[in-house]
């Protein structure tokens, strides 16, 4: 997964170009190096989802001014991946509230380590941690938008949540969603490949054939690419399921290849 492999600082920042999508009205997607960053903009303050690394945040800000907005107001992360929270203490540092889940802040005060890609992560400063956290829902009211961050557990990882535009008909899926290719499940941080196919389901079902989604990784969709990816999880599952009863160790199970056509 290129987004997840550790960032090789300001070096690697200059070879980057923030990539800018209009989605719908004052909505856009940004493109970069990591997750997919999600951007309202409008007189009442700019709402960023995601930021990505801590090298790209002038550029993202740049991106940003060029669509009208500013300074973001409201930051929120859909999970505390580096490659999601990357830019957090910048933007903190200059003035954007943080909002995540409760279970992204505890991951983030403390060091963590993705043993999948051999990538440590020292713990935020202080001005990258979220100020305010929820347990399940927060709703945020701004720029004539209903914005719904709606907590689903265990699925990457246990602390995801994903954001729904009400009137703007857009939802941001973080990882939840990888779209053109299996997605990265982290397990040892509470994710679960069951807790993915129930928070996929969550999201169609709030979905509609004119909705569009942004993935975390990959471009930007509708219901019917999220249908696509929700019925390979499901035969992913029901594969793996199978090899478990049957009794296959890890090795055996690995080596029968259950996802290989996928």
């Amino acid at each position: 997964m290129i987004g997840l492999a550790p960032f090789a600082g300001s070096a690697a920042a200059e070879e980057v170009t923030i990539g800018t999508l209009p989605v719908t009205g004052q909505i856009y997607m940004l493109t970069g190096q990591g997750g997919n960053v999600g951007l309202l903009v409008g007189a009442d303050g700019t709402f960023l989802i995601d930021d990505q690394y801590a090298p790209l945040t002038d550029k993202i800000l740049a991106a940003i001014k060029a669509v009208g907005g500013e300074q973001p107001k409201f930051l929120i992360n859909t999970h505390y991946h580096a490659d999601h929270t990357g830019g957090n203490e910048n933007l903190g540092r200059s003035g954007s509230l943080i909002f995540s889940h409760d279970n992204v802040r505890e991951r983030l005060v403390g060091d963590s380590y993705l043993a999948t890609f051999k990538m440590k992560s020292p713990a935020a400063a202080p001005q990258g941690l979220p100020v305010v956290t929820f347990g399940e829902d927060l709703s945020f009211h701004l720029n004539g938008e209903t914005v719904h961050a709606i907590h689903v557990p265990h699925a990457h990882t246990d602390g995801d949540s994903f954001i729904h535009f009400q009137s703007a008909n857009v939802i941001h899926a973080g990882d939840i969603f990888f779209n053109g290719f299996y997605p990265f499940i982290d397990v040892p941080h509470g994710g679960s490949l069951k807790g993915m196919i129930q928070a996929t389901e969550r999201i169609l079902a709030l979905a509609d054939k004119q909705t569009k989604i942004i993935p975390g990784h990959g471009p930007l969709a509708d219901k019917a690419q999220l249908t696509r990816y929700r019925h390979m999880l499901g035969v992913a599952y029901e594969r793996l399921r199978e090899l478990r009863v049957a009794g296959k160790t890890v090795d055996e199970a690995v080596a029968a290849k259950p996802l290989a056509d996928l």
